[in-house]
C-alpha cells in the first residue's frame, strides 16, 4: 500500500512536469509567432519597401534581395549556417535548439506571410519609425524567452554571454551601425536613406531596452550623511519610501557616517532630493539609473 502511494505520487510529479514542459514550448510557439510577425511586418513592408537599410543578418539578405530578388527569409537561413557552426558551443545546446524553432518561424512568416499583407509606401520617417517599433516588440519579445532569431542574434548573445554587463541594447547599436552602413553603401542608397537606417537601428534597440529591462525603470539615490534615520523618516513622510540604512566611514575624516540606499521611481526622486536638502544640505547625494526596480513596494521578484 506505502509503494503504491509512493507510486502515484511519483507520476502525479511527472504529469505535472510534463504538462508544465508542454505549456512552455507552447507558450514560446506563440510568442515565436508573435514576434516573428512583428519582426518580418518592420522589415519587409516598411524597410524594404521604403528601400532603406536595415541591421542584422536581414540587412545582409535584403542587399541579395535587392540585387538577385533571393526571398529574405530563405537567405537569412542560408547566411544563418556558418554562424551558428561558429557559435554552437559557446551559447550551447539548448539555446541552440530554441533559436533554430525561432529562426525558422521568423523566416517563414517573413516568406510566406507578410508579403500577404499591404506594404507602405508614404513618408520615409513614418516608415523608419513603424520599422524599429515593430521590429523591437518582436525582438525583446523573443529574447525574453532565452531564444533568438539566429544570424546576428547568435553573435550578440555570444557577446551578451561573455559581457552580462552591457545591456543588449548597446550591443545591437554597434553592431547594427556597422551593417547598416555597408548595406546602404552596396544598395547603392543615398546618405539620407543610410541616415533613416541608422535612426532606426538607435530606436529599435531603445524599443528592445526598454521593453526587456526598462518597464520598469527607475533611479536609486545613495546619500552619504551624518544624519540617516533623520532623512529616513523625512523620505518617508514626503514619498512613502522606505530607505536601506548602511553603516559607513569616511576615508579622509575616519568619520561613522550612513549610507541610506533608496530606489523609487522617476517622479518620486524630486521629493527625495527635497527630503535630503531639508534634513542635512550637507549630504553628499547620487543619484543612478536603474534599469529596472523589483521587490517590496515595486514589481514582484
Amino acid at each position: 500500500m506505502y509503494c503504491d502511494a509512493k507510486e502515484i505520487r511519483f507520476r502525479n510529479r511527472e504529469e505535472l512536469t510534463l504538462k508544465s514542459k508542454v505549456k512552455t514550448f507552447l507558450i514560446d510557439i506563440l510568442l515565436d509567432i508573435v514576434g516573428g510577425c512583428f519582426i518580418a511586418i518592420g522589415v519587409y513592408n516598411f524597410a524594404v519597401a521604403s528601400g532603406f537599410p536595415v541591421a542584422g543578418i536581414s540587412g545582409i539578405a535584403i542587399v541579395f534581395y535587392y540585387f538577385w530578388k533571393i526571398p529574405i527569409g530563405t537567405m537569412t537561413t542560408i547566411l544563418n549556417i556558418p554562424i551558428i557552426l561558429i557559435c554552437y558551443k559557446l551559447l550551447g545546446k539548448q539555446f541552440f535548439l530554441r533559436s533554430i524553432k525561432t529562426m525558422l518561424i521568423s523566416n517563414i512568416l517573413m516568406d510566406w506571410v507578410v508579403p500577404l499583407f499591404p506594404v507602405y509606401h508614404g513618408d520615409m520617417m513614418l516608415s523608419c519609425i513603424c520599422m524599429s517599433v515593430f521590429s523591437g516588440i518582436g525582438y525583446a519579445l523573443i529574447y525574453m524567452r532565452d531564444t533568438s532569431t539566429g544570424g546576428a542574434d547568435f553573435v550578440l548573445m555570444a557577446i551578451h554571454k561573455a559581457k552580462p554587463h552591457i545591456s543588449v541594447g548597446k550591443i545591437i547599436i554597434v553592431m547594427d551601425f556597422i551593417i547598416v552602413i555597408i548595406g546602404g553603401i552596396l544598395m547603392r542608397g543615398n546618405i539620407d536613406k543610410i541616415i533613416y537606417g541608422l535612426i532606426g537601428t538607435y530606436i529599435l534597440s531603445f524599443v528592445v531596452d526598454k521593453l526587456m529591462y526598462g518597464v520598469d525603470a527607475g533611479k536609486l539615490a545613495l546619500i552619504v550623511t551624518e544624519k540617516g534615520p533623520q532623512i529616513a523618516a523625512k523620505i518617508d513622510e514626503l514619498s512613502q519610501r522606505g530607505a536601506t540604512l548602511i553603516k559607513a566611514e569616511g576615508s579622509y575624516t575616519g568619520r561613522e557616517k550612513e549610507v541610506l540606499m533608496c530606489a523609487c521611481n522617476n517622479k518620486e526622486m524630486y521629493t527625495i532630493q527635497e527630503a535630503v536638502k531639508k534634513v542635512d544640505s550637507s549630504a553628499f547625494l547620487v543619484i543612478m539609473e536603474s534599469n529596472e526596480v523589483r521587490g517590496q513596494g515595486f514589481k514582484p521578484i
